[in-house]
């Protein structure tokens, strides 16, 4: 018996588009999300778009990101931005918040968390 994904579990291709389009809804609204939105370009749609497309690979769907642009090097992509604990924190927080808000059951939304967690310290490029 295989395995299910957590991009099934989730949904699919529409729930990873709702997950991002509420990360970033929230990210652009909240200001608890402030230091990390600034962060970003004035218009989301690129980080939205590549936030998706990363998702859905990462999520065990259809690896979109390295089809469109290439290995995601994350750490390397990410160090020309300083990002410390605060903003580790607040992206963890705000991906939390739209995974709860578009109804990811609990169980899968606390591992999708872990994993969230362990990611984001990985980006992290400023001393504690």
């Amino acid at each position: 018996m295989q395995e299910q994904t957590a991009y099934s579990l989730i949904g699919g291709e529409a729930s990873v588009a709702r997950l991002c389009d509420r990360f970033y809804e929230l990210m652009d609204a909240v200001p608890q999300f402030a230091a990390i939105r600034t962060l970003h370009p004035a218009d989301l749609q690129s980080s939205r778009d590549k936030l998706f497309m990363f998702l859905s690979g990462w999520l065990g769907g259809p690896d979109l990101y390295v089809q469109n642009i290439g290995h995601p090097m994350l750490r390397r992509r990410h160090l020309p931005f300083a990002i410390g604990e605060d903003e580790r924190d607040q992206w963890v927080a705000c991906m939390f918040l739209a995974m709860e808000s578009i109804g990811i059951e609990e169980a899968l939304r606390e591992k999708l968390l872990a994993s969230f967690f362990t990611t984001a310290d990985f980006m992290r490029n400023q001393p504690a």
